[in-house]
């Protein structure tokens, strides 16, 4: 049986997602924090990580190297609700073999973990899409206004950006496809 460990801060999800896993045939472990992650590997070696990129106040791409250093092999999916171009890229050149945008439900896991991305597959799968430029940017300035507690006049000053060219995009949700 292959044994998985998933890292996440939330409990509720790491509970619910062992459980499915474990409907799966794999035999699944959890683990809330990076020094609780580490110990984890090192006394299950899991075949496979799902790893959520942001772990409290740690970030989850820096647990990938040791991850990969305590169970050389181990296969790492990271989980985020905060994707982006760049951590999705950074997240691969560490050592990860996919990375997944939250919500997320286990059939689309468990796919992750039997296809590389597109990048390590060496081709132009029709079946990838990249997110629209736009759509990339509006998750980034969601994501920079949530870390400004919603303060315009910051998150504007951080983006580079006049206020109101921030009030203006932020009236214009792209659409998503």
């Amino acid at each position: 049986m292959e044994k998985i460990l998933v890292i996440d801060d939330d409990e509720a999800f790491c509970r619910t997602l062992s459980r499915s896993l474990e409907r799966h045939m794999l035999k699944a472990f959890v683990a809330h924090d990076a020094g609780e992650a580490l110990a984890s590997a090192k006394e299950h070696e899991p075949d496979k990580v799902v790893l959520d990129l942001r772990l409290g106040d740690d970030s989850g791409i820096q647990l990938i190297q040791p991850l990969l250093k305590v169970v050389p092999g181990v296969q790492i999916v990271v989980l985020t609700g905060f994707a982006s171009l760049t951590t999705a890229v950074q997240a691969i050149k560490l050592g990860a073999i996919n990375y997944l945008a939250k919500p997320v439900n286990v059939q689309s896991i468990l796919k992750a973990f039997e296809e590389a991305p597109p990048e390590e597959r060496g081709d132009d799968s029709a079946d990838f899409s990249p997110t629209p430029l736009k759509q990339l940017e509006w998750e980034h300035i969601q994501r920079v206004l949530e870390e400004n507690d919603g303060n315009i006049s910051s998150t504007a000053r951080q983006l580079g950006m006049h206020r109101r060219t921030l009030q203006r995009k932020l009236q214009k949700r792209p659409k998503l496809n």
